[in-house]
Order: C-alpha cells, then sequence, then structure tokens
C-alpha cells in the first residue's frame, strides 16, 4: 500500500499536536516556579505513600510538601497533575484539614487528624527528624530505611493495629 504526500504530511502534523498537547498538559501539571522567599521556608518536598493493612486495605499516594516544625507547621498534598488535594496545619490550638471541595476542619491535634483520615494516627513530629536524617524512636513504628542524602525513607507501624506503612521519596530545596 502506498501512502500519498499529503497523507504523510497530515500523520505529521498530527503527531505534532499530540506532542504539543502533551507538553502543554504537562506544563499544567507542573508546580509553579519558587520565589526566593518559598525557597529559605519550604522545608522537604516529594512523593508519600501510605498503606493501612485494614480491611480493606487502603493505599494513598501524592505530591507533598512540608513546612514548619513538629510545633506549628503546614502540610500541603496534591494529585498526580500537581492540583492541591488538601492542606494540613497544626500550631498549639489544634491542627485543620482544609480542602478545595469541602469546609475546613478542626481536630484536636495532627494525630487525631492523621487518625481521621487514614485510620492510624502518623508520627508527624518524628517526619521532621526523620527528613533531616535523625532516627527518632516513635512507640509502634520502625524505621525500616532511612537515607536522607537520597531522600528515602520507609517505615511501619505495628502497633495498635492495623499495621501501616509510610514511604516517602523527598528532596529539600
Amino acid at each position: 500500500m502506498r501512502i500519498g504526500a499529503r497523507s504523510v504530511t497530515a500523520w505529521r502534523r498530527r503527531g505534532i499536536g499530540l506532542a504539543l498537547a502533551a507538553a502543554l498538559l504537562a506544563g499544567c501539571a507542573a508546580p509553579p516556579p519558587r520565589s526566593p522567599a518559598d525557597t529559605a521556608t519550604s522545608g522537604w518536598s516529594g512523593r508519600l505513600a501510605l498503606t493501612v493493612h485494614g480491611e480493606p486495605p487502603q493505599r494513598a499516594s501524592a505530591g507533598f510538601e512540608l513546612r514548619g516544625a513538629p510545633q506549628r507547621g503546614e502540610l500541603l498534598l496534591s494529585t498526580p497533575l500537581g492540583q492541591l488535594a488538601a492542606r494540613v496545619r497544626w500550631d498549639d490550638g489544634g491542627a485543620w484539614l482544609e480542602r478545595p471541595d469541602a469546609e475546613p476542619q478542626r481536630y484536636a491535634d495532627v494525630a487525631a487528624l492523621t487518625e481521621a483520615l487514614t485510620g492510624a494516627a502518623l508520627p508527624l513530629p518524628a517526619l521532621f527528624d526523620w527528613l533531616d536524617g535523625r532516627p527518632a524512636n516513635v512507640p509502634g513504628w520502625t524505621l525500616l530505611q532511612l537515607d536522607a542524602a537520597q531522600g528515602r525513607l520507609h517505615a511501619r507501624r505495628d502497633a495498635p493495629a492495623p499495621v501501616v506503612e509510610l514511604r516517602l521519596a523527598w528532596q529539600r530545596p
């Protein structure tokens, strides 16, 4: 079968159009560039994966940005396309969950907030130590892998039930 010059040109145009559309979509999915002020206070960013081995098992993954300290801070969670999925803020007065499609919810602290969301309280205060490369001990949690230089973490909570696994891949701006 012979393909005419006109058909080849049409296929090339479609291919170029698809490549351009993919590039534009990828550009929309990228987070906006950071200003120098944002970089100085941003903390860590990367990907997280959480598995709660309950009935039924739950798995979640998201992009994250963690700022602040155990006493006061902010955790931004984003979809694979870079859209904000949730914002968690905390201080001495409690913790707040903000989602784009819902009213903010208040909790007594970050542990109560993460337990309500996932079925397991996550060790956010220890996370700051872990991300800095310090293996903090948390009752019930085992640090299976911590490589701060490579930005890798794998922690497992065996008690209380359910078993929870937390994996992070991050970089510090």
